[in-house]
């Protein structure tokens, strides 16, 4: 089936992601996500039926994760933002939304009523196949270059962008009732951090180390493991009789801490919103530090 959308088309049956007839690089379990999203657009599609139309039940992954990056990257695709989403829409702890008007296109032409018989010209269903075959065989050849580079020198592989990596953040409250709050945090950055765009930042949410906890993870390790340059690390504290997040940003060649903030909530608070929060201010400190270069680092308690 074929959809339109915006100034996008997508072929769910070849995965291919167009705008204004030239392919929109789109991996495969973010084209997959498309599919499902557009097919009930307008209907709120929980993680758990994403995660299942991903993965199945027979993969085993760190599917909260993987499902950030999926959504991350079709964001960065499609240019949307999670805060003012065109397409996709985030519902916290529930899952997503496509939230544009979707065109539904049967074989190349504007789908008819059931019976009908119109038949689509000929040439729009070549022209599309032609970008297909096209998108395919460039996609193939980029990533067969991306692999013999990477073999030849791995450290070549993020020479032409910084790669950070996300750890797992930390409940040092001593109140096991925000363990799962604090978890989720890291999938809520790697898909922020991921929509930037993969051309101009790499995110590893995924290695295990990120894992562990921070006494047991040296930063040589983790820039060894994950080939990361920058490590996005945080801990929800107990601070003056509140609740205190404390999050970092730390360059990892040399274990310097380059950005430092805190988010302060009551005992208590439920943490609805702490994970937009987060994801806002960490974006910030990437897009100033890392990729703009221009920022000073800086301290706040």
């Amino acid at each position: 089936m074929m959809y339109r959308f915006g100034t996008f088309e997508f072929d769910d049956r070849t995965a291919l992601l167009t705008r204004a007839d030239r392919a929109v690089a789109l991996e495969p379990q973010p084209a997959r996500a498309l599919a499902l999203l557009v097919a009930r657009a307008g209907d709120v599609v929980t993680r758990d039926e994403l995660r299942a139309h991903l993965w199945g039940s027979d993969t085993h992954v760190d599917y909260d994760r993987g499902l950030a990056y999926s959504i991350g990257q079709l964001r960065a695709a499609l240019g949307d933002t999670a805060d003012n989403p065109r397409f996709v829409q985030t519902l916290p702890r529930r899952g997503f939304r496509f939230i544009a008007p979707v065109e539904v296109v049967a074989n190349g032409e504007q789908a008819t009523e059931a019976g009908s018989s119109a038949s689509p010209p000929a040439s729009a269903s070549r022209r599309r196949w032609k970008i297909a075959a096209a998108a395919l065989v460039a996609f193939s050849i980029l990533g067969a270059l991306g692999a013999w580079l990477i073999a030849r020198d791995p450290r070549r592989g993020t020479a032409s962008r910084p790669i950070i990596a996300v750890a797992v953040f930390e409940n040092e409250s001593g109140d096991p009732a925000y363990e799962r709050a604090v978890a989720a945090l890291s999938d809520a950055i790697v898909e922020r951090l991921t929509a930037l765009g993969p051309e101009r930042v790499g995110i590893n949410g995924n290695a295990s180390i990120l894992r562990r906890p921070r006494d047991a993870r040296d930063t040589s390790a983790v820039a060894k493991e994950t080939g990361a340059t920058f490590l996005v690390a945080g801990m929800l504290q107990t601070k003056d009789g509140r609740l205190s997040l404390l999050m970092h940003l730390i360059r990892l060649d040399d274990g310097t801490h380059v950005w430092a903030q805190r988010i302060a909530r009551p005992i208590g608070d439920r943490l609805d919103t702490l994970d937009g929060d987060v994801a806002r201010q960490i974006e910030a400190a990437v897009r100033e530090i890392v990729l703009r270069d221009g920022g000073t680092p800086h301290k706040r308690t």
